[in-house]
C-alpha cells in the first residue's frame, strides 16, 4: 500500500519541487485538492486526516495556522521557518548525526532546514564539535543565492529583461535564518551574516573566512578538511572535496541536484582560510531536503 502525503502549499516553488520529486518514487501517493478547495481549511484538514505525512509549503504565519488546524496525531513536516527553531520540533539535517537520523525517522513534527542555514550549519557544526573553532568566536557568513528561493515578485523582477546583476539584502543585519544557524551549529556568539542574490535562477555559495592564527592551536587546512571528512565520511548528499581548493567556484554548478558540496579553501603562508559551501537552493536548500526527511519519516512505508 503506499503512503499518502498532502502537501500543503504544493503551487509553491518548494511544493512543486517535492511533488515533482516524489512522482517518480515507487510506493508513494499524493493526497489532492483542486484549485478551488486549496484554501479551504475544511478541505485541507480533511486531506491531513487522509494522509501519512502532512507537508507545509507555506509563508511562516499560514504553516503556524496550518498545525493549528491539524488533526490531533497529524505528522507534519515543516518547510517554512516558523519552527526551526521551536520546542517540541525536531529539526530535519539527518547529517548532524544518528541522533537526527533517529528523532526525523520518529519525529511527529519535524521542521526543514533553511537554505542558508544548510550550508552554514555543515561548515559550522563540525568544526565546533571538533573544538577547531570556540562557539564564541566571531564569525562572519558571505553568501550568494540564486533568486528561485526569493518568492514570485523577485523572481519576476529577475526574469525580467534588466533583472539586478547581484543584490545585497538584510544590510539591517537581523536574517530570519541567524538563530537556526546559532542553535544548531553550536555557536554562542550571533555571527554577521551578508546575504545577497545574484542573478542565476539556482544555485548558492556560502562563504566563512577565517584566521587560522586566531583559532585555538592554529589549525592548518588539512585538519579542517580532516574534521569534514569524520563527519560526513558515508553521508548520502554531502560530499567533501580532497585537497586544498584554490579554483574559481560557480554557484550554480549543482543545479537540479540535491547534494551539498563543501571545499576548504587555505593559505598557510598568511594562516588564512575560507571554508565554501555549495548546493542548489532548491535542492539540498530546500525541497531535496524535504523529501530526504519524508524518507525517513515514513521509513518502510516507502519502497525508495
Amino acid at each position: 500500500m503506499s503512503a499518502k502525503i498532502f502537501i500543503d502549499g504544493q503551487a509553491g516553488t518548494t511544493g512543486l519541487g517535492i511533488a515533482q520529486r516524489l512522482g517518480v518514487m515507487p510506493g508513494i501517493a499524493l493526497v489532492a485538492l483542486d484549485e478551488a478547495r486549496r484554501k479551504d481549511a475544511a478541505a485541507r484538514r480533511e486531506a491531513m486526516a487522509q494522509a501519512d505525512l502532512t507537508v507545509l509549503c507555506l509563508p511562516d504565519d499560514a504553516a503556524r495556522e496550518a498545525v493549528a488546524l491539524a488533526p490531533e496525531g497529524t505528522r507534519i513536516l515543516d518547510a517554512s521557518s516558523a519552527h526551526r527553531t521551536a520546542a517540541g520540533w525536531v529539526y530535519g539535517f539527518p547529517e548532524l548525526g544518528p541522533v537526527y537520523v533517529q528523532n526525523i525517522a520518529q519525529g511527529r513534527l519535524v521542521s526543514n532546514p533553511g537554505c542558508y542555514a544548510t550550508s552554514a550549519i555543515a561548515l559550522l557544526n563540525p568544526l565546533i564539535e571538533a573544538g577547531l573553532l570556540p562557539p564564541d568566536h566571531d564569525v562572519t557568513i558571505n553568501a550568494v543565492s540564486g533568486y528561485s528561493g526569493g518568492g514570485k515578485a523577485l523572481i519576476a523582477a529577475h526574469e525580467a529583461e534588466g533583472g539586478p546583476a547581484l543584490e545585497a539584502y538584510a544590510l539591517g543585519l537581523a536574517h530570519k535564518h541567524v538563530p537556526e544557524i546559532m542553535l544548531r551549529s553550536g555557536l554562542t556568539r550571533r555571527p554577521i551574516f551578508t546575504p545577497s542574490v545574484g542573478h542565476f535562477a539556482q544555485g548558492m555559495l556560502v562563504c566563512i573566512p577565517l584566521f587560522l592564527d586566531r583559532l585555538p592551536g592554529t589549525p592548518e587546512g588539512h585538519e579542517l578538511m580532516e574534521a569534514y571528512r569524520e563527519r560526513y565520511e558515508g553521508a548520502e548528499n554531502i560530499l567533501v572535496h580532497p585537497g586544498i581548493w584554490s579554483g574559481a567556484l560557480r554557484p550554480d554548478a549543482l543545479r537540479g541536484t540535491d547534494r551539498l558540496e563543501i571545499f576548504v579553501c587555505a593559505n598557510a603562508a598568511y594562516d588564512h582560510a575560507v571554508l565554501v559551501a555549495r548546493l542548489d537552493n532548491l535542492g539540498k536548500g530546500a525541497s531535496g531536503a524535504a523529501v530526504q526527511n519524508i524518507k525517513l519519516m515514513l521509513g518502510d512505508a516507502v519502497d525508495a
